[in-house]
Parts: structure tokens; C-alpha cells; sequence
């Protein structure tokens, strides 16, 4: 095959994938299921001047901890460091999830999450708090059930766990980013199950992104919920967020 072949073959190829992820990405939602309304939507934009905001100084943990933090869908590492420096300067000891951007689960992506885990726990000698925004709660929801002996509590912010996976306004990009549908990722396949481990729902009525329902989650799923009340794009920025994610990890189990 000479290279001019092998190029053409390969554009085909991006030009088939490209029209079966946009296919994922028409697809109609259910019948009854919706994400927020839209003009929570539109103000999530505002959730951005957030981070220029002055947090409060951060009070010293009584529960000392390594945490490991997780970005949502799309974001990365970086969009968590207001939260980590939060952490830091209360006492906790936070590392971030190692993989960079989250542009969704694969079996390989999930397994290099637990690997991290694990090695965080034996290397700190304790048991490590799980804190994941949106998708990145999902990410320590599942991890949790594969090693809780390694994690100490999962705190999720605005994570769709509960109901229908399409009950947000990002399924439909979440589908034409990873390739695959939310209901058939490769981790997974009850979200809705609880970890075996302290299991706290950070969720907003304000959410212009997931629906408060999945994100409260019911009795059975988590162990607690806590209503906030910032946006979805918010939850790693405001201050409000963040002071509860310092309550959550001194709350005794």
C-alpha cells in the first residue's frame, strides 16, 4: 500500500467515525427525561467569575487527609487547583487524579485511576478521600467499589448518579466525545449503587447542567446530600462549594 493509498484510507476512516458519533449525538432522549431548564443553562456562564472571588481562609481540618480531586467532563486537572489550594491550606493533603483532561471512562483510564489510589494509600499510609466534580464523581463512585479498603469517603459535586444518565443538557456531547452512549460506558453499569464507603451528594437546584434529582440522588444511594447553591460549572470554584467539601471530610463516619 503506497502512502497516498494508506492517506485516503485513513481520512475514510475519520469520515465513517465522525458520522457515527454524530449520529450518537441526534440521538432523541427518552420520553419524560430532560435535563435543567434552559435558562439555568445560559447562566452557567456567570459561574465563571467565581474564581476571581476570595475564599475565606480555610480552618485547620480536624481530620487531616490525602484527597484525591477529579475534574468533570471536558475539564482538566487545572480547573481543580482553586479546590486544591483550599485543601492544602486547611491541612489535607490533595493530588490530582493523574490523567489530565477527562474527555470520559475507558477500561484503561479507569484502571490507571485505581492503580493511583492504591499507591496513594500505601504511600501515605492511609486511606484516601475521593472528591469528583460531575463525570469525575462517577470516576470515584466506581473506583470506591473496586477498592474501599484504599478510600476513605467519596464527596461528589453536581454528579449525575441517580435516574436516567440523560437526565443532564451534556449527554449528547458526552456521546459524540467518548464514542460510546451513557448508558453503555465501559465502568459502571449501576451508577446508582451506593460505594461501600461514606458516600456524600453535593447537588444544586441551581445546576444548569445535571438535573438535581440524579445529582441529590435517594436514600439507598448516598449517604448524605447537601444542597448548595451555585451552578454546575461553580462547583469547583465557589466558596460556598468549597467550604463544604472541607466540612464533609471533618465530619466523623
Amino acid at each position: 500500500m503506497n502512502a497516498l493509498t494508506r492517506l485516503r484510507d485513513e481520512a475514510f476512516s475519520r469520515s465513517v467515525e465522525f458520522r457515527r458519533r454524530a449520529a450518537l449525538a441526534r440521538e432523541p432522549g427518552p420520553e419524560g427525561v430532560h435535563g435543567p431548564a434552559r435558562h439555568l443553562l445560559w447562566g452557567e456562564a456567570a459561574s465563571i467569575a467565581l474564581a476571581t472571588r476570595p475564599l475565606a481562609k480555610s480552618p485547620p481540618a480536624l481530620r487531616p487527609q490525602p484527597v484525591v480531586v477529579l475534574p468533570g467532563f471536558g475539564s482538566h486537572t487545572l480547573r481543580m487547583r482553586r479546590l486544591s489550594r483550599a485543601l492544602k491550606d486547611a491541612g489535607h493533603r490533595p493530588h490530582d487524579w493523574g490523567q489530565g483532561f477527562n474527555l470520559g471512562p475507558t477500561e484503561a483510564n479507569f484502571a490507571a485511576l485505581v492503580a493511583r489510589i492504591e499507591d496513594l494509600a500505601a504511600s501515605e499510609a492511609a486511606p484516601v478521600a475521593l472528591v469528583g466534580w460531575s463525570l469525575g464523581g462517577l470516576f470515584a463512585r466506581e473506583a470506591a467499589k473496586i477498592v474501599p479498603q484504599s478510600v476513605s469517603c467519596v464527596i461528589t459535586m453536581g454528579t449525575p448518579f441517580s435516574g436516567d444518565r440523560r437526565a443532564n443538557n451534556a449527554w449528547r456531547a458526552y456521546q459524540m466525545i467518548t464514542g460510546h452512549r451513557v448508558d453503555e460506558a465501559p465502568i459502571g453499569h449501576n451508577v446508582s449503587e451506593k460505594p461501600p464507603v461514606p458516600t456524600i451528594a453535593l447537588w444544586s437546584p441551581r445546576d444548569g447542567v445535571v438535573s438535581p434529582r440524579a445529582s441529590c440522588g435517594r436514600p439507598g444511594e448516598r449517604d448524605r446530600a447537601v444542597a448548595l447553591r451555585c451552578a454546575h460549572m461553580g462547583f469547583a470554584l465557589d466558596p460556598e462549594a468549597i467550604a463544604e467539601v472541607l466540612r464533609q471530610l471533618d465530619w466523623a463516619d
